[in-house]
């Protein structure tokens, strides 16, 4: 889910000092280019959650199954990120975004004429793969595009027409399944990636980063066999039981392979996740607090819809919209909230955003008998949001890396 805060990675755009190679109609079409290029997969990450419990019935899939549909896309999108954003500095940023818009279209297909739960599980890997290399190079092209004095300007329009696409996306998304089938879900990426393609292959120019150091690939494949391992434990154990081999195994490997993706990286000379950035306990402590909040967001994205759909009878459209006051508080709301945190520094919001979020969370589990959406339900998600756009702007304020320590921060 997108939100119309900026992040340690429009910081870092914000500061790049390469000289802006195009002329204004030019940076126009790079800003829509970029919008609409992120925008498709930030929608992926949350639309398919409206779809599972149609998609679950369909395919005749086991909760695991369905979950792993959307694990597959985040975690690929998740460890690759950074690979994506070195990629795009060495090889051409233009170049690997296009790759990455490709990529996504094709998987997309794949995704919409899957024929069983495994086939679609494995092209959302290859869709999370798509967007891990085009979302960064999109923000590295926009940086580029634009003379440092607009760069915050467009930083922020890109921000904020994301933002409103992620609010509209589960709402589409639950239309579309409700009037044709969640595969059109995945169908509907296909002419926004042609849009893409003709404007990046027409109109936005090649840059680079000539001074960027080489890919590091041992890190990134210890990440990604890491958190895969750990992810199958995780969901594999509730089916197989926590002292199912399978389970204890898989666990086990992920554990190693995380202990050699820290060991990599501390002697590695150009690491993916510089670990000395650890030892300052605002960074660290930050995003600790991040891991556990969107942690426990996700888990209420996944379980929501089938709530909503399967237990009290909603339509899937009418499951999107009940979402949506929640998103709009996110996008509304943070770019306020991060002002706010701008002046009186992020401790005060970072202490009581959580908690008003741990508040939503609690409502949301409570038992009730109440049938009517506006009084059991978005009491909740409206005190959910107002936790998490506090939350956010301010995280991601603490939580940027020291300018002049490690490298550039990606997303």
């Amino acid at each position: 889910m997108s939100v119309a805060a900026r992040g340690p990675c429009d910081e870092a755009i914000l500061r790049a000092t390469e000289p802006s190679p195009c002329s204004r109609a030019t940076a126009r079409w790079v800003l829509a280019a970029t919008i609409l290029g992120s925008s498709m997969a930030f929608i992926d990450g949350t639309v398919v959650n409206v779809a599972l419990p149609v998609l679950q019935k369909d395919l005749k899939a086991s909760v695991s199954s369905v979950q792993w549909v959307v694990e597959a896309y985040a975690l690929f999108l998740a460890s690759l990120v950074l690979v994506g954003g070195s990629l795009g500095d060495r090889f051409g940023r233009r170049r690997v975004f296009t790759i990455g818009i490709a990529v996504f279209a094709a998987s997309s297909a794949a995704c919409a004429l899957a024929p069983d739960v495994r086939s679609l599980v494995v092209a959302r890997a290859v869709q999370g793969v798509g967007a891990a290399l085009l979302v960064p190079s999109s923000l590295a092209i926009l940086g580029a595009a634009f003379p440092p004095r607009e760069r915050g300007r467009a930083v922020g329009t890109w921000s904020s027409l994301t933002a409103i696409a992620g609010a509209i996306g589960p709402v589409a998304g639950g239309w579309l399944v409700q009037v044709a089938s969640w595969r059109a879900v995945f169908f509907l990426n296909l002419p926004i990636a042609a849009v893409i393609l003709a404007i990046a292959l027409r109109k936005v120019p090649e840059t680079r980063n000539p001074s960027a150091g080489p890919l590091d690939l041992p890190g990134a494949v210890a990440a990604t066999i890491g958190l895969a391992a750990l992810v199958f434990g995780l969901i594999e154990a509730p089916v197989a039981g926590w002292g199912h081999p399978r389970v204890w195994a898989s666990l086990s490997a992920g554990v190693a392979a995380l202990t050699a993706f820290v060991l990599v990286e501390a002697r590695s000379d150009h690491p993916m996740a510089p670990l000395g950035l650890f030892r300052i306990r605002a960074f660290a402590g930050t995003n600790l607090l991040t891991f556990f909040l969107y942690a426990a967001l996700s888990a209420t994205f996944f379980l929501l819809p089938f709530e909503l759909i399967q237990a009290q009878g909603y339509s899937p459209s009418g499951a999107g919209a009940a979402l949506l006051p929640l998103i709009v508080l996110i996008s509304l709301l943070s770019r306020p909230a991060g002002a706010i945190a701008d002046r009186i520094g992020p401790r005060v919001p970072l202490t009581v955003g959580p908690a008003v979020a741990a508040l939503g969370f609690f409502l949301l589990g409570l038992p009730h008998d109440d049938p009517r959406y506006v009084t059991a339900l978005l009491p909740a998600l409206v005190v959910l949001g107002l936790g998490m756009a506090t939350t956010v702007p301010a995280g991601r304020m603490s939580g940027r890396p020291p300018v002049g320590r490690g490298r550039r921060a990606r997303m």
